[in-house]
């Protein structure tokens, strides 16, 4: 039979699933990674987890999400958190641009994206719950990475790249880590984040939705968002040019960490595309991941997963039909792992990461 998701865990989140199978109320911390539209094959997930295996859950749920995964996460802590994120996933596949679409352009889709998904009513209802805990990354821009220009930018873009090939330790010279978090949740694992100049800042009603956006705002891509209510003045931008898929410690979680990811491989950050650093189980022994099988994959329309580059590359048409049809088969692989999870079968279909 054809398998549709890979369930991997590192040694002791192995042994732990092999005991007692996968309770909710085991995991303590959720990651969602940095991707665009990769992130539909994972709505069917997103709907399990958020409507169902999560629902009863007793104790607090930390979330932590960079760009399309803090967008992701913004569902949860609200009374329909399913229904949240159907809409996200409706309002991002309906997103056109022209055929030239400049910087400014995007950016106002994306504002006017958030508005509709995320209304006042929402920042309040996420706001006044403690059962889901968000932090969102993003990054404070130092010095020519604050321009605006393509030019000053783009040196900036470069010199990070550069000594990011030395060492990820090297971004400290570029970018300041920021994890603005959920007002009643305790700073996320900010006392081992020795690799990167970090600091937190508590999520309120007034910048809410200006983290959101700033953890999404891609560089060259989309504007950044400037001098942001509760933290330091300054340009901020997409959370994964740190943090693209996370390389962080994360052995000082008390439970388990779930990682629904949308592709075969962990890239710590976003200059780390076309090296060879990738993050395993080994880095990580309290993670559960669980990604979509190369079968799945192969299946898909095109051979892939959807990204960004499919707005230029597909026809509007061609386009919203592969995205919805890469979200219709992310629920079979949903409904593959609930049936995992609830028949304890997962005990068997775990694996080493």
């Amino acid at each position: 039979m054809m398998k549709w998701a890979e369930i991997k865990a590192g040694a002791n989140a192995l042994a732990h699933i092999r005991e007692h199978g996968l309770l909710a109320d085991d995991v303590s911390t959720m990651l969602g990674a940095s991707g665009g539209p990769k992130w539909f094959v994972l709505q069917g997930l997103d709907n399990f987890l958020f409507a169902d295996f999560f629902a009863n859950r007793t104790q607090p749920l930390n979330l932590l999400g960079t760009s399309a995964g803090g967008w992701r996460f913004a569902s949860l802590g609200r009374s329909n958190p399913a229904e949240a994120s159907a809409l996200f996933s409706k309002l991002y596949r309906a997103t056109v641009y022209s055929k030239k679409p400049d910087v400014r352009e995007i950016t106002d889709k994306a504002i006017d994206l958030l508005h509709e998904y995320v209304p006042d009513s929402a920042i309040t209802e996420i706001l006044q719950q403690e059962a889901f805990l968000h932090h969102m990354i993003v990054v404070r821009c130092k010095g020519l990475n604050a321009a605006e220009g393509r030019l000053g930018q783009g040196l900036g873009l470069l010199k990070a790249a550069g000594l990011n090939m030395l060492s990820r330790k090297t971004l400290g010279s570029s970018y300041e880590r920021v994890i603005f978090h959920h007002p009643k949740a305790e700073p996320i694992m900010g006392k081992n984040w020795l690799d990167l100049p970090t600091i937190h800042v508590p999520l309120s009603k007034d910048n809410f939705r200006q983290a959101l956006l700033a953890t999404g705002s891609i560089p060259m891509v989309l504007e950044g968002v400037r001098d942001i209510p509760g933290a330091p003045r300054g340009v901020y931008r997409d959370g994964g040019v740190t943090d693209y898929h996370f390389d962080v410690p994360l052995d000082d979680q008390r439970g388990l960490v779930l990682y629904p990811h949308f592709q075969r491989e962990v890239i710590p950050g976003w200059f780390d595309k076309n090296t060879k650093r990738r993050t395993t189980g080994a880095n990580w022994p309290n993670t559960v991941l669980i990604m979509p099988s190369q079968a799945f994959i192969d299946a898909l329309p095109y051979g892939k997963i959807p990204d960004r580059h499919d707005f230029a590359k597909l026809d509007v048409p061609a386009r919203q039909k592969f995205w919805q049809q890469a979200t219709d088969s992310g629920y079979r692989l949903a409904e593959e792992v609930a049936e995992s999870i609830a028949t304890g079968k997962i005990k068997q279909d775990v694996q080493l990461w």
